[in-house]
């Protein structure tokens, strides 16, 4: 039986860090969710199919496979038995993704992919809604999260290390309205799961959040 490890949380939590962290140190499959979308947007694109055209997108979703595998340690996207990790990182394919996502028939086929993909792997996945509905029977639920304040300073610091121009309480002020979005949308509300065990990073550093759930995930295997 496969083990799965979910980790929700706000935007800035550094979700994606920690999760190829854990997953190299436990060798795991990390399930790059974003890239995932990506392919179906290349398909999309390569189809003809336009980004406002429901109907064809949904008639075009059941010929979609996609998935995720790694060679030499470099994750690879599979798009019906082909690579696409050289195409799917284009400004053209990352719009079509951000505009045929908010679809529900993309978003439920890709549950579906992500799902098949967590039953026959080990498999790390991060996002919103990992734990409450796209993985809802994982080993492992985490919640990671932070202060507004910290994820701010966390994306400041980034922002200025590439020698970019931004004001810090107006990166806080953005997080607080996203936060508020994602916890009160209509579809798959952020929020912790009954059963997730919160992390809060604002006083941690890397190290420390990956020892934290490399226990909890200890005391799962255990159990």
């Amino acid at each position: 039986m496969s083990m799965n490890i979910a980790i929700d949380g706000p935007a800035g939590a550094g979700k994606s860090t920690i999760a190829k962290r854990l997953a190299k140190n436990l060798g795991f499959i990390y399930v790059d969710t974003g890239a995932m979308y990506r392919a179906m947007a290349y398909y999309f694109l390569q189809n003809g199919i336009a980004a406002d055209d429901e109907a064809a997108i949904a008639a075009a979703c059941p010929k979609v496979d996609v998935t995720i595998a790694y060679e030499n340690s470099e994750q690879q996207v599979i798009l019906n038995g082909g690579n696409v990790n050289g195409v799917i990182r284009t400004e053209e394919v990352g719009n079509m993704a951000s505009a045929t996502s908010v679809y529900p028939v993309v978003r439920e086929k890709l549950v579906e992919l992500q799902r098949q993909l967590a039953a026959r792997a080990d498999v790390i996945m991060d996002g919103r809604d990992i734990g409450t509905c796209v993985l809802p029977d994982a080993q492992v639920k985490i919640y990671l999260t932070a202060s507004s304040a910290t994820r701010a300073k966390r994306r400041f610091d980034e922002l200025v290390a590439k020698g970019i121009s931004c004001d810090l309480t107006e990166i806080e002020r953005d997080i607080i309205d996203r936060d508020y979005r994602d916890m009160h949308r209509e579809t798959s509300p952020l929020k912790q799961a009954d059963d997730a065990v919160l992390v809060d990073s604002s006083a941690m550093d890397i190290d420390e959040v990956v020892a934290a759930i490399t226990k909890v995930y200890e005391r799962a295997i255990s159990a």
